[in-house]
């Protein structure tokens, strides 16, 4: 797994993670259980979307330090950007689920940023397997492109036509498997993930609700990091730009939980970016559509995608 990145550049990712997982939980902790606001939201989503933007001025300088080649920094640059612009994108559909996750188990608002918390460390370690794992792979058999283009392309075409119907938790078989698997109080104890009833320790409903936007995760980054790697196949870009996107996931969530029902027709633009981003793959040794037509099919799908759900969004 061959990247372009210099030693440094890996481990200046390593630190804007760290400090970034830091932040978060000093602010978490000063602020204590609360409801997130709009307006809170609002700025955490700059700042991510900001220290994003500056990590990729850092991999385009490191680039072109590390090759003298303004033209392969460019290059490079644009593939961070569009990985980022691309797990951003599916990264709508996962906190959807989370909404439905966290409205079946009646999560009070107050600790549903504990929970989303967690849920970004153990998706960012999980993650890191997967890409590498996956990196790896791709080194080894080039033919699982071909699979995993195919792959994108079904998931978008079964997206499409999932999208708009009525989603349930009852009968899903990972929450059914859990429930059997550990005992669930019926009750929350703040934001303790195990209570004591009848002198037994038994999990609340927070740890199962941890358990289930973990597990939503994994299946979704299925999904999307085989969509990044039909962007680029170097490791660095794959890892980081997935990352970051991740970051801005506990913000992003409170942003689309507020206005939900104005982007009830996104799902469709999701499957739409899917279909391209298989075919993309699949075509690789055939044509290889460049990485700036990506972006911009990327982002005008989403641009249509959303003014079509303002549009036509029902008045509340």
């Amino acid at each position: 797994m061959d990247t372009i990145a210099p030693l440094w550049l890996w481990a200046v990712f390593v630190v804007f993670v760290v400090a970034a997982i830091w932040v978060d939980f000093v602010v978490l902790r000063k602020q204590g259980a609360h409801e997130v606001g709009v307006r809170e939201a609002v700025h955490w989503s700059l700042a991510w979307v900001g220290v994003s933007f500056v990590f990729n001025a850092l991999l385009w300088w490191g680039v072109r330090d590390a090759t003298g080649s303004t033209a392969l920094a460019n290059e490079k640059a644009l593939e961070f950007l569009t990985g980022y612009l691309i797990e951003k994108s599916l990264a709508v559909d996962n906190i959807f689920v989370f909404l439905l996750i966290f409205s079946y188990f009646a999560v009070p608002a107050t600790y549903q940023k504990r929970v989303l918390m967690y849920g970004i460390l153990g998706a960012i370690a999980l993650r890191t397997v997967m890409i590498l794992v996956g990196g790896w792979l791709l080194a080894q058999f080039h033919w699982i492109l071909y699979v995993f283009g195919a792959f994108l392309v079904l998931t978008g075409v079964k997206m499409w036509w999932a999208a708009g119907k009525e989603e349930s938790l009852d009968d899903n078989p990972a929450l059914t498997l859990l429930r059997r698997w550990m005992p669930v109080s019926q009750r929350y104890d703040g934001e303790r993930f195990f209570t004591v009833e009848n002198g037994r320790k038994i999990a609340t409903p927070l740890l199962m609700v941890i358990a289930m936007v973990g597990l939503t995760d994994v299946i979704f980054a299925v999904d999307s990091i085989p969509a990044i790697f039909a962007i680029t196949r170097d490791p660095f870009i794959v890892l980081t730009s997935n990352v970051f996107a991740i970051l801005g996931l506990r913000a992003m969530f409170f942003l689309l939980q507020a206005a939900a029902g104005r982007f009830h027709l996104l799902n469709y633009g999701l499957a739409v970016i899917l279909v391209f981003i298989g075919t993309k793959m699949m075509l690789i040794d055939v044509f290889k559509i460049p990485v700036a037509v990506s972006l911009g099919v990327v982002l005008g799908i989403l641009a249509i995608t959303m003014l079509w759900s303002a549009k036509t969004a029902p008045n509340t």
